[in-house]
């Protein structure tokens, strides 16, 4: 990517898997972009980045379901720094249930989980595709896979949001833009407990194993593409 200053843009980023993702990235030297919802949890990711020697985090307090505040903030985004490198498209909500789910909250995961995604794509894949380069990391979830009993809303979210990526991945890998989904199983977050697993949090995904992740696909060749990754549980299988 030459020696310019490699821009990272993640979404959903004051915890969980956000939060790791952001830390790692910076550790490998990125200029990092947190958005997300809470501005005091934003500014501890930032304390953490800070302390560890990594570079001054940008922070957006958005709500991502805001799409013409998105549109502004990616604006603000590339008029200060020309390009994003990185798109972590994280951000995400849980509600269990499926045709019991009441159709409010059916609307407002479609919203949050794959409406935001889009146009959050919408405002990033230009710059990418004016630079020739880019790597977009959609964080899906294993519900994007299998059609859980209990959890139709969200796996319907989630599955859209997959569907999204593979079109993405097939359009624009061929211009130099690397696409891949991200399907984990239990990750062990607040968004985990809230959702009622029942694993204990030894034998779930871990955050940064999200971040170990995507570093391993930013260290591929040019030639190497990865369309999803699943990462399962030894218990739930």
């Amino acid at each position: 990517m030459g020696t310019h200053v490699r821009i990272a843009l993640i979404t959903g980023a004051s915890k969980g898997i956000g939060k790791a993702i952001a830390i790692g990235l910076a550790e490998l030297g990125y200029q990092t972009i947190l958005i997300g919802r809470n501005r005091d949890d934003l500014n501890k990711v930032a304390g953490e980045i800070i302390k560890a020697g990594g570079p001054k985090p940008v922070l957006f307090s958005v709500d991502i379901t805001d799409s013409e505040k998105v549109k502004e903030t990616v604006a603000e985004i590339i008029q200060e720094f020309c390009r994003i490198d990185i798109l972590v498209n994280n951000a995400g909500i849980h509600f269990s249930g499926t045709l019991e789910l009441p159709e409010p909250d059916f609307k407002k995961m479609l919203d949050t989980n794959l409406t935001a995604q889009f146009v959050m794509l919408q405002e990033v894949v230009p710059v990418m595709k004016k630079q020739k380069a880019g790597y977009i990391f959609n964080v899906a979830s294993r519900s994007a896979k299998v059609g859980f009993a209990g959890s139709g809303g969200y796996c319907a979210s989630k599955f859209g949001l997959l569907g999204l990526n593979e079109s993405l991945y097939r359009e624009l890998t061929p211009q130099g833009i690397k696409v891949t989904a991200l399907c984990p199983a239990w990750v062990n977050t607040s968004m985990a407990q809230e959702a009622g697993t029942p694993l204990q949090p030894d034998d779930m995904i871990q955050p940064n194993d999200m971040f170990k992740t995507i570093h391993w696909l930013l260290e591929l060749s040019p030639g190497a593409c990865v369309k999803e990754v699943v990462i399962t549980n030894p218990k739930s299988l």
